[in-house]
C-alpha cells in the first residue's frame, strides 16, 4: 500500500473532506478548538494536485496541532465565493470561527511548516505593537490587502488581540463589506466587547449603516440652508456626511449647534462629536482638529 493511500483524507481525522452543509461543524465549529486550514481545490488543478500531498503531510507532522478540511470548489462552490476566493489552490486558516490568515498557490514544505508555526506558536507580546503599527501604515495607505495579512497573522497567533480584530473589521468597513465587518464584530467574545478599539469599530459600522444616499444629502443640506437654526436638521446633516467620509464637514455642522444652543437635545450635538471621535480615533486629523474646536468653544 503507498504512503498516499494509508493516509487518504479521513484516514486519521487531520485531514477530510467536507461539503458546503458540513462546513459549519467541520471548519468553524472545528476552529474554536484548533486552527483549521481549509484547501480549496478543484480535480481539474494542476497545481491543486502539487500541493495536496506536502500539505497533508505538513498538517500530520503537526501531531494534531492543526487540521486540513478539504473543498472541492467544482461541488461546492458557495463558500469559497463568500470567501472571495478567485484562484486555486488557495488555503485559508480560521481560528475561533474566523479567516485570520492564508495563502495561494503551491508553496514549498518549509513554507507551510512556517505557516503552520505561526499557527500554533504564541506571539510573543513584545512582537504585537510593531506588527499592529506595520499593519496601520499599509492601511494608512490604502494598502488593504497588506493590512488584512498582517491583521491575520497577528490572530492567527494571538486570536484574543483586540486590535488586530478591530483592525481586520476596519479594513472590511474600508473594502465595502458592511455585512463581513458586522459578522466579525458580532463574533468578538463579550468580555472584549466594551474594549475600545471594538467600541471605536462599533461606532464605525453604525455610521455606515446610517450612510445616506445623495437625494437625502441634498435634502438636508436644504433644511439647514433654509433654516440655519433648524439644530435636527444639521444634526442630522451632520450624521449623514460622517458616514459618507466627509469628516471635516460633519464636524462643523455639530461645532455650530453647540456654538448656537449648548442644551439642544440634552447637549446632544457634544455627544455626537464624541462618538464620532471614537469611531474615527484619537490620532484621526479630524478628531485631533474637531477636539481643539470644541474645547475653544466650551472653555471660551
Amino acid at each position: 500500500m503507498s504512503l498516499s493511500e494509508a493516509q487518504a483524507p479521513g484516514m486519521d481525522g487531520l485531514v477530510i473532506d467536507t461539503t458546503t452543509k458540513d462546513f459549519g461543524r467541520d471548519v468553524v465549529t472545528e476552529s474554536r478548538n484548533r486552527p483549521v486550514l481549509v484547501d480549496f481545490w478543484a480535480p481539474w488543478c494542476g497545481p491543486c494536485k502539487q500541493l495536496a500531498p506536502v500539505l497533508e503531510k505538513a498538517v500530520r507532522e503537526a501531531g494534531g496541532k492543526v487540521k486540513l478540511v478539504k473543498m472541492n470548489t467544482d461541488e461546492h462552490p458557495t463558500i469559497a465565493g463568500q470567501l472571495g476566493i478567485k484562484s486555486l489552490p488557495s488555503v485559508i486558516a480560521f481560528i475561533d470561527g474566523q479567516p485570520v490568515d492564508g495563502f495561494m498557490g503551491v508553496q514549498p514544505e518549509s513554507q507551510i511548516k512556517a505557516f503552520i508555526d505561526r499557527l500554533t506558536k504564541p506571539l510573543d507580546a513584545a512582537a504585537i505593537a510593531p506588527l499592529l503599527e506595520e499593519a496601520e501604515k499599509h492601511f494608512t495607505a490604502g494598502d488593504l490587502p497588506g493590512a488584512a495579512e498582517i491583521f491575520g497573522g497577528i490572530l492567527a497567533q494571538a486570536p484574543q488581540e483586540v486590535r488586530a480584530i478591530a483592525g481586520l473589521i476596519r479594513v472590511q468597513l474600508a473594502a465595502g463589506d458592511l455585512d463581513g465587518a458586522k459578522q466579525m464584530l458580532a463574533s468578538v467574545p463579550p468580555d472584549k466587547a466594551t474594549d475600545p478599539a471594538i467600541a471605536a469599530v462599533a461606532a464605525q459600522i453604525a455610521l455606515a449603516e446610517n450612510a445616506p444616499d445623495a437625494g437625502e444629502l441634498d435634502a438636508l443640506e436644504m433644511a439647514v440652508a433654509k433654516d440655519p437654526t433648524d439644530h435636527q436638521a444639521r444634526h442630522d446633516l451632520a450624521v449623514a456626511l460622517a458616514a459618507a467620509g466627509r469628516k471635516e464637514e460633519a464636524v462643523d455642522h455639530l461645532l455650530e449647534v453647540v456654538r448656537r444652543n449648548r442644551e439642544w437635545n440634552e447637549d446632544g450635538a457634544r455627544k455626537a462629536l464624541v462618538q464620532l471621535f471614537e469611531a474615527w480615533g484619537p490620532a484621526d486629523e479630524a478628531t485631533v482638529g474637531g477636539r481643539r474646536r470644541l474645547s475653544s468653544i466650551l472653555f471660551s
